[in-house]
């Protein structure tokens, strides 16, 4: 795509996202309005960061000429602390089919909408004695729960504006860090090589978390910032294979671009699962990754799909139960387990299957961070 097409497409979404009106005058590598009438050049010139500041000169384990700059700046898409929530009682803003991050913690369940998180990226919140960031980029589809207890002690995480492979790119306010949530690390800075410890979450639609936990409890639109929460912010971008506003390092067309794939990390594998492979009615997928057994269970239908790393005996069986949430799935020992692993009967009661390190997002995202991974 020309360079002035991206750059207007880019401006028009991010302003939209800071609250500004959308404009058409040219925009500079930096994301900012040149008020004048001349049209940037047909080249490769983009707004990477540039490389003579001194964030942009200190040590990087990703390439330097690979990070962007998403236009708002630091902390211009603003992160929740503490979000004010409702319950699902009371929620009147969600439709069935609206896609929502939910975490459970103890016997306490949470659902992070979309429709918020497209507009601040990141909720920094907590259940009980769990501290935690939900992370969500909108430009890959990718969501999480992040530890935010880190080696120098209890912190909150915001939006750097900075992007890696279209990816964001968050930093820790501790020690003002920057990391990558696709990778999984911190990727400069004080914490530099040091892995995010991952709480699991499940995205799904708002109808299927309600069939699972009806006694949620959902972020609310009272953030305390006025934005246009239920109006996507990027247009048709979603949907639009085509669409993708910042450079990414690899391109692989075997997928969509734009479609929603659960992807496991493993060790020296990285394997992505569609969900076609799970029509209709919940189905188990059991499988090796690396050097480990695993078991994917996921539903078109119900829109989710999860993963753990499963009992190291080939004679164990799991197998998907329908229509009995909480119960998702089961195995030939007599347990039956709740969609995060844990074995809510049989006789492993109370016991959790460990999560892989596994989250959806958009193909392209999944290709570009890593080139070799596998389609299962």
């Amino acid at each position: 795509m020309k360079k002035e097409i991206i750059l207007i497409a880019m401006a028009i979404a991010l302003l939209t996202i800071t609250g500004c009106d959308p404009i058409t005058d040219d925009i500079d590598n930096n994301g900012n309005v040149q008020n004048n009438d001349n049209v940037a050049d047909n080249d490769t010139t983009d707004n990477r960061v540039d490389n003579s500041d001194d964030q942009s000169s200190a040590q990087w384990l990703i390439p330097k000429g690979d990070v962007f700059d998403g236009g708002p700046g630091k902390d211009g898409i603003p992160a929740l602390l503490d979000p004010h929530l409702v319950s699902s009682e009371t929620l009147n803003f969600l439709t069935d089919a609206d896609l929502v991050v939910g975490i459970r913690i103890g016997d306490k369940a949470r659902a992070y909408p979309h429709s918020i998180l497209d507009w601040h990226e990141i909720a920094n919140d907590n259940i009980d004695d769990a501290y935690f960031s939900i992370i969500y980029c909108p430009l890959t589809g990718t969501g999480m729960a992040w530890n935010r207890e880190l080696k120098g002690g209890l912190t909150t995480f915001g939006v750097s504006g900075l992007l890696y492979n279209s990816n964001i790119i968050p930093y820790d306010r501790a020690t003002d860090s920057n990391w990558s949530q696709m990778r999984l690390d911190c990727v400069g800075g004080k914490l530099i090589t040091t892995k995010a410890v991952l709480f699991p979450v499940v995205e799904t639609t708002w109808q299927t978390w309600m069939e699972l936990y009806p006694d949620s409890d959902v972020v609310s639109t009272r953030t305390g910032y006025e934005r246009p929460y239920g109006k996507y912010p990027y247009g048709d971008y979603k949907t639009n294979n085509d669409y993708i506003l910042f450079p990414v390092s690899n391109s692989d067309s075997r997928v969509p671009n734009k479609e929603r794939v659960h992807g496991v990390i493993g060790k020296n594998v990285t394997a992505i699962y569609r969900f076609g492979h799970f029509p209709d009615e919940i189905r188990v997928v059991s499988d090796v990754l690396g050097d480990r057994r695993i078991v994917v269970v996921g539903s078109e239908q119900k829109n989710f799909i999860v993963s753990f790393y499963s009992d190291e005996s080939a004679s164990v069986i799991y197998r998907g139960v329908q229509n009995q949430f909480p119960t998702v799935f089961e195995d030939n020992n007599g347990n039956s387990y709740d969609i995060f692993g844990e074995a809510i009967n049989g006789p492993l009661k109370g016991q959790r299957l460990i999560p892989t390190d596994s989250y959806i997002g958009f193909w392209f995202a999944w290709a570009a961070f890593y080139p070799d991974l596998e389609i299962r």
